[in-house]
């Protein structure tokens, strides 16, 4: 979340910075944080007042007992009752005014990076990258994913309705393989590459979701667990940062790299259309997360490494592939500057999403109460960064659908070693 006293420093930046989200009461908006903060200041300089006085009446009043002086004495514990009950007045109001205050600061999204260009929608991103010279010539009868699956019966979405509703596939033969072979494959590069991979869990509770942002924000998209405060995580990302919360590093220390592999879980608005057929838009899905904390010297340095690191992913896959710079309107919530991977699917003649590298500067920090140490011993707000490193669906869907031939689907060849075998051929063919 933002910190006031950088809303302070930099209003008229941070109303600009808004407004390229299309937030156009942002004035409004920073004048309240900062009113609401003023409004806490004075009530906490009253209360801190009042229990400095009350503290000091009730050294005096022993005293004035002692000293035979009863009348005085009774009428300082009378002024004591009276300054304990303004005391406990003003710390009601002071509890409301940080409760408003806080929560006025977690609905207040990321100030964009100057970087990052206006816009309403996707239709806005920029393109910083192309390279669409593999994008394949398909032989006539190409099929679109959603076919092939059916064909060569890898994913069963009839199954994955009977037993769990729609968005919840099972993959088998060798698309159970290839999902497992991608996992891998990614979780192998990312080992290479230095980050450290942990197994997190895929329940986390309230504090975990407020943490990096995903609440109060995103609750209508996750899954609750009805029984109890408790919910499944749209993303590794969500866990792994929240490893840290709370946590006061040491400079030397930084960055931390971190990786994790998935299920995700999502409530995906639904509505009808080829955008959203087959492996295009799930319920559920696996994904690899890679995860960095960083000084904020260097986070942007960081953050053109992990670009670099998942467009080794895409290249070492053969396929198609761009990489956009979301415009403010499209950004998430959370996010200072992210940088979207699409790749092409050449049956669907469209491009698919499986990837966005993301930093969020102090945003999420703030709210973790993430911090580093210096060499001086001063304490100050890591930068926290993120990207998928990738998601297994729609690059499973690129994949089938560009390596389609009459005979069968080739197996790009950084995946053979982890599959087992380099083509897919019909079912009893």
């Amino acid at each position: 979340m933002l910190q006031v006293a950088a809303v302070r420093a930099n209003f008229e930046d941070y109303v600009k910075g808004l407004g390229k989200r299309s937030i156009h009461n942002a004035d409004e908006l920073l004048k309240e944080l900062i009113e609401l903060d003023d409004q806490r200041k004075k009530t906490q300089q009253q209360l801190d007042e009042i229990k400095s006085k009350a503290n000091q009446i009730a050294k005096n009043i022993g005293q004035l007992f002692k000293q035979g002086k009863q009348e005085e004495a009774n009428a300082a514990k009378a002024e004591s009752a009276q300054l304990k009950e303004q005391s406990k007045a003003l710390g009601e109001q002071l509890s409301e005014t940080e409760a408003a205050l806080q929560s006025k600061l977690y609905n207040i999204p990321n100030i964009p990076n100057l970087l990052v260009p206006s816009g309403k929608s996707e239709d806005d991103n920029v393109t910083v990258k192309l390279e669409d010279t593999n994008i394949p010539n398909l032989y006539e009868g190409a099929k679109p994913h959603w076919d092939l699956i059916a064909e060569y019966d890898i994913v069963d979405f009839e199954l994955g309705n009977k037993v769990s509703g729609a968005g919840f596939p099972f993959y088998k033969r060798e698309g159970a393989r290839l999902v497992r072979a991608l996992v891998n494959f990614f979780l192998d590069e990312a080992q290479k590459a230095g980050y450290m991979e942990v197994q997190p869990p895929i329940v986390i509770n309230e504090d975990s979701g407020l943490g990096t942002g995903q609440l109060p924000d995103k609750e209508g998209q996750m899954y609750g667990i009805t029984d109890s405060n408790l919910y499944l995580i749209p993303t590794a990302e969500v866990p792994i940062t929240n490893m840290y919360r709370d946590v006061i590093v040491d400079e030397k220390e930084l960055p931390i790299k971190n990786v994790g592999y998935t299920p995700c879980f999502r409530r995906e608005a639904g509505s009808w259309g080829s955008h959203v057929r087959g492996l295009n838009r799930l319920h559920q899905f696996d994904k690899v997360e890679i995860v960095q904390i960083a000084n904020p010297e260097n986070s942007y340095q960081i953050l053109d490494e992990m670009i670099a690191h998942v467009e080794n992913l895409v290249k070492s896959l053969e396929l198609p592939y761009r990489i956009l710079r979301l415009c403010g309107g499209d950004l998430g919530f959370t996010s200072a500057i992210t940088y979207d991977f699409e790749v092409y699917s050449a049956a669907q003649e469209k491009w698919l999403e499986v990837s966005s590298v993301s930093n969020f500067e102090t945003y999420q920090a703030n709210r973790l109460k993430l911090r580093f140490k210096d060499k001086d011993g001063k304490k100050t707000l890591t930068h926290t960064l993120n990207g998928s490193g990738l998601a297994v669906p729609r690059i499973l869907a690129a994949i089938l659908e560009n390596n389609q031939t009459a005979e069968g689907i080739k197996i790009p060849t950084a995946l053979q070693p982890y599959t087992g075998f380099d083509f897919i051929k019909v079912p009893n063919s």
